[in-house]
């Protein structure tokens, strides 16, 4: 009785009355039909670009992919780039080992930011990889300097057996942190 009392004296009944009337609903249609409009549009617009985008593979699909595949998410597309970034060296000219060691290195900064170890520079980012690469760190940093070496100064010598083993170092580096 007492809810009864206080709803009729808030006017409350009053109110919903009169926000149920025809005149203010038909008043407030060309309202409602903007916001039904706008509503589907925005719907229609999430559909398209969940469709559309990666989000969708990456976040649902992901484990599907790894539970069939038995690899990491990813992996497959990583090691075909390993893979091409090896064939460079099939050619035998110095162009290509110095264009081999250049993009190993960038794949193993892609690497090493896909598994969280991104620092301000190469340096760090392997530093903070800590224990993965721990036996070859040494020879990465080598490796890194040989990398700069070649960018900086055109003229820089490789040998065939050192562009080798510096390709063996960023591969056995990638394999640490997570390429497998």
């Amino acid at each position: 009785m007492t809810w009864e009392i206080l709803y009729n004296a808030l006017g409350i009944k009053d109110f919903i009355y009169f926000i149920s009337s025809s005149q203010i609903q038909d008043m407030l249609f060309p309202v409602k039909l903007v916001f039904v409009l706008c509503s589907a549009l925005f719907l229609i617009l999430v559909v398209y670009f969940m469709l559309n985008s990666s989000w969708l593979q990456y976040k649902f699909l992901e484990d599907v992919t790894e539970f069939f595949s038995w690899q990491a998410f990813g992996q497959r597309e990583m090691s075909k780039q390993w893979s091409k970034i090896k064939k460079r060296t099939d050619s035998g000219a110095e162009s290509d080992y110095k264009l081999a060691i250049i993009d190993a290195d960038d794949f193993l900064l892609e690497v090493l930011d896909n598994r969280g170890y991104d620092g301000d520079s190469f340096e760090s980012g392997i530093k903070d990889a800590g224990r993965l690469i721990a036996p070859i760190l040494d020879d990465l940093l080598h490796a890194h300097d040989v990398r700069n070496s070649i960018v900086y100064n055109p003229d820089y010598k490789l040998s065939v057996v050192d562009a080798k083993k510096i390709l063996e170092t960023y591969e056995a580096a990638a394999n640490g942190i997570g390429l497998g």
